[in-house]
């Protein structure tokens, strides 16, 4: 077969793997254990090249792991609760459930082409019940060890769809798919404990040496360790019970410059404030609108209520400051009070200014003049100088001002240095039918108690009494359920109601990885398989993740770890972290009434004129508006009618941006593989660019690829095994060979997957011009093939049944260079004439310098130089080069 056919050869090196079960992992004592895991897809309905980026680059992993004698767990499966499906649920008139498996099925149907080394008999939804019924144990097993617990809290809450919103969730102060404001509202709320595990998680960063660094970072400034002031402000009279208003401050060296001091509409004095006066009780209110999230702080306007009452500064009993109700401040954070510094802090010089408050600065710049009256200094430590006396000199750096208070406080008795993390604890609950229900009951008789384990799993209603869920509706179909709420308690068997929220999904994939050790156990983890298969020794994903999935999953392995199961070792349970480049593509938009309108890249021709690309439809769009037709006096509509083309929609083109189902430009993996095979989508992924950076997906990329794939498959289907060929020709190739296998086996290794694919492009080129014997070539080819295999498994495979190989490539042990054939016995020498390069020569490392010279002026470069003149001088520099001077 001197062409070759993806279409026949890659479903049958496919089934012949599923026959073999070359991928299915089972615990082997003798070999090394290697997991990989990449960060599992929502099933949306369709892949993208972007997960065939990410996939790709776990396989490559995988398949080079198995090939250096691993037993390596490769498995695969779908993060599956969320608003997605009950949105299309919404829109449909279906059900999530049917959304979600028929979309698995499709996702496996378009993975399964590409083939993937998967064990897909690991393969689980986080929606199947055998999945959540085991995090419901779990959930009883934190309750336990006191690492969940109920409180109210504010949250935010879309008024639309009636649920809590996480801060990631609201968009602009709106709800990111109601797209109605958020309001603060206080409700009891179900939350881990991760902030007893503050510390832990930051410092356990320090021990993640194969994590990026951005990722830690990231992470660290997350956790938001401080070090500051805890103290009181004493109210002049007594109010409401409170005689004292406590805050805490990471810049206690700005306490002189104090302007008021504010709480949170939802501070227990606010409260007790608005429960006897009506304009209190109003401001609060409308406080409570606002959203959460920091971005809402920031961009929203600062508002406030002067309560009338005072306090007095500590350092200074005659200085009386006026305490408001302010709508920037949040009740979770610190202790729900602040001290105002107009002159050092955006948003108190923003309240300060609408209200008419006082702006005193304690800061001067360290070069540049006395900031003015008002004005707003940034209070950046060794960028000012502290200019009002607290403690010690009047003149001293922020970190030193910072320092010096606290233990000037601490002394008189004022407050004490305190050490607050940022992080809070983990509110997990939902107000949403998809996900996985809270295993709790309340009983009036006996408060929240907890399900009987044997109970488990408390699965999701399919319907209401033989009825069709009207998602519709807003708010939770569990609260309005008919039977399914209504329960016995199971501690003392009198009527009770099950608790209607299920928990954020984020809880879902924070232990999955585990759950991949064992996916069929009757516990949520089997020691004996976790104690073999964890920790997960590559994880790959997108730096999206690099905070809350990544923190959830360390906090959800130590508590894991507490209630028995997963091993003391998988308190952090990724030992190496990859963050890979995004897949983007051109946007193609035309435009409708002033609204964009985007199209699939196979909808749309390109071709260039002049220089320039231009873009039409594949077909017209009668809803499009005739201001979007190509001028038909345009050089480019002339090139379309020349080339027989219909004169479609002109196509605005966006440069290169992240495939976005939105916008439309995402390209379809099934019908790349339907047009050039799945080994040359693969290649394609990870030969532009480096893994860790952007790759644009463009069509001539993928054709080069294509290409490529063809000639190499040509050289060994073209091959002349009795072709002669000298001892030195061999010699030269089987050195190349072992270059090839030591340069790709160093990039593998170090995810350097396109400086490996660059070597495979030159060892290609070595071998297509080799002069070498057919029995060089054929095992020149043989290797070439083994080291494609990760990247391109089943033209690797073909090529290798096809010249003799052993097996299957997939268990074939990786070559090994052999270190001999490395050490390199000749040199080339550049050779200069008067400075300039006229030439280079190859001779032996241990040549005379007078016969290298020799060579050197018969060189044809140097020969024409010359010109018939004799050289003054020959420097031969060994090693290095040889210079001659006219």
């Amino acid at each position: 077969m001197s062409r070759y056919s993806a279409a026949e050869i890659e479903p049958k090196w496919q089934k012949a793997w599923d026959d073999a079960q070359v991928f299915r992992a089972t615990r082997d004592g003798d070999k090394p254990k290697y997991y990989v895991l990449e960060m599992f897809p929502y099933p949306s309905g369709r892949i993208h090249i972007g997960h065939v980026r990410n996939y790709t680059m776990g396989d490559v992993i995988a398949r080079y792991k198995m090939s250096t004698g691993h037993n390596v767990l490769h498995p695969m499966g779908f993060d599956a609760f969320g608003m997605p499906a009950e949105n299309a649920a919404m829109a449909s008139g279906g059900h999530p459930k049917d959304w979600t498996y028929g979309n698995i099925e499709t996702m496996v149907e378009q993975m399964k082409p590409l083939g993937f080394g998967l064990d897909w008999s690991r393969m689980f939804a986080t929606c199947d019940p055998e999945y959540y019924g085991q995090q419901q144990s779990m959930f009883l097993d934190f309750m336990e060890k006191g690492l969940v617990y109920r409180k109210n809290a504010v949250v935010n809450w879309d008024p639309v769809d009636m649920t809590v919103l996480a801060n990631e969730q609201v968009e602009d102060g709106r709800g990111w798919r109601s797209g109605a404001l958020v309001e603060r509202r206080e409700l009891t709320q179900w939350f881990f404990k991760i902030s007893d595990f503050s510390d832990e998680l930051l410092t356990a960063l320090d021990g993640l040496d194969d994590w990026p660094a951005k990722v830690k970072t990231m992470q660290a400034n997350w956790i938001g360790k401080s070090r500051g002031l805890q103290f009181c402000w004493d109210l002049t009279a007594p109010a409401e019970g409170f005689e004292q208003i406590e805050v805490y401050t990471t810049r206690p060296d700005t306490l002189m410059g104090a302007s008021f001091v504010g709480i949170s509409p939802d501070h227990p004095l606010a409260k007790a404030l608005e429960a006897k006066d009506p304009k209190v009780a109003a401001f609060c209110a409308e406080a409570r609108k606002g959203g959460t999230t920091e971005e809402a702080i920031e961009t929203g306007e600062k508002l406030g209520f002067d309560t009338g009452l005072t306090v007095t500064h500590p350092l200074d009993p005659g200085w009386k400051l006026p305490v408001w109700i302010a709508n920037f401040i949040l009740m979770d954070y610190g202790t729900g009070a602040i001290f105002g510094v107009p002159a050092h802090d955006e948003r108190d010089h923003e309240f300060a200014s609408k209200y008419d408050l006082p702006i005193t600065p304690v800061f001067e710049p360290v070069e540049g003049d006395y900031p003015a009256k008002g004005a707003y200094v940034p209070p950046k430590p060794d960028k000012v100088r502290f200019i009002r006396k607290v403690a010690g000199e009047d003149i001293m750096t922020g970190n030193e001002a910072i320092d010096a208070t606290v233990e000037f406080c601490e002394a008189k008795g004022i407050g004490q240095g305190v050490t607050k993390f940022r992080l809070r604890d983990w509110g997990l609950s939902r107000q949403r039918y998809w996900g996985c229900p809270i295993p709790v009951v309340h009983c009036d008789a006996c408060g929240v108690v907890p399900e009987k384990k044997e109970n488990l799993p408390i699965e999701l209603p399919y319907d209401e009494g033989g009825k069709p869920i009207d998602f519709s509706i807003p708010g939770n179909p569990l609260d309005r359920h008919p039977t399914w709420r209504d329960c016995a308690c199971p501690a003392c068997g009198a009527p009770a109601k099950r608790e209607t929220d299920t928990m954020d999904t984020f809880v879902d994939s924070s232990w999955y990885f585990a759950r991949f050790t064992a996916p069929r156990a009757t516990t949520p983890t089997d020691m004996a398989e976790a104690e073999y298969w964890m920790n997960v020794d590559q994880y790959i994903g997108g730096i999206e993740h690099a905070i809350l999935h990544l923190l959830y999953s360390r906090f959800f392995a130590r508590a894991m770890n507490i209630c028995g199961h997963l091993p003391e070792k998988s308190k952090e349970p990724f030992n190496a972290l990859f963050t890979q480049g995004m897949v983007t593509h051109a946007i193609y938009r035309t435009i409708k009434d002033e609204r964009p309108i985007y199209h699939y890249p196979e909808d749309v021709t390109l071709f260039s004129l002049d220089g320039k690309q231009f873009a039409v439809l594949n077909t017209v769009l009668e809803s499009l508006s005739s201001n979007s037709l190509v001028d038909t006096s345009d050089a480019a509509s002339m090139w379309i009618r020349h080339q027989g083309l219909q004169l479609h929609e002109k196509v605005e083109i966006i440069p290169s941006a992240k495939m976005s189902k939105s916008k439309n430009n995402v390209v379809d993996p099934v019908a790349i593989i339907g047009q050039y095979g799945a080994d040359t989508a693969r290649w394609f992924v990870l030969s532009d660019s480096p893994p860790e950076r952007d790759v644009e997906w463009t069509a001539a990329g993928a054709e080069a690829a294509s290409k490529h794939l063809a000639r190499v498959w040509r050289l060994a289907a073209e091959l002349d095994e009795t072709a002669a060929g000298t001892e030195a020709e061999d010699t030269a190739l089987l050195r190349e060979m072992h270059k090839a296998i030591r340069d790709v086996t160093l990039g593998v290794e170090s995810f350097g997957f396109n400086a490996s694919i660059a070597k495979l492009y030159g060892f290609t080129n070595t071998i297509q011009k080799s002069k070498a014997s057919g029995a060089a070539k054929k095992q020149a080819v043989l290797t070439l093939a083994q080291l494609m295999s990760p990247m391109t498994p089943h033209l690797a495979e073909e090529i290798w049944s096809t010249l003799g190989g052993e097996g299957l490539i997939a268990n074939a042990p990786w070559p090994v260079a052999d270190e001999a054939m490395l050490v390199e016995d000749t040199v080339t020498l550049p050779i200069q004439v008067n400075g300039k390069r006229r030439g280079e020569i190859t001779v032996p490392k241990d040549m005379d310098k007078a016969e290298v010279e020799k060579l050197a002026l018969a060189s044809d470069g140097v020969v024409r130089s010359l010109d018939g003149a004799q050289p003054k001088k020959v420097i031969v520099v060994p090693g290095r080069i040889v210079n001659v001077v006219v």
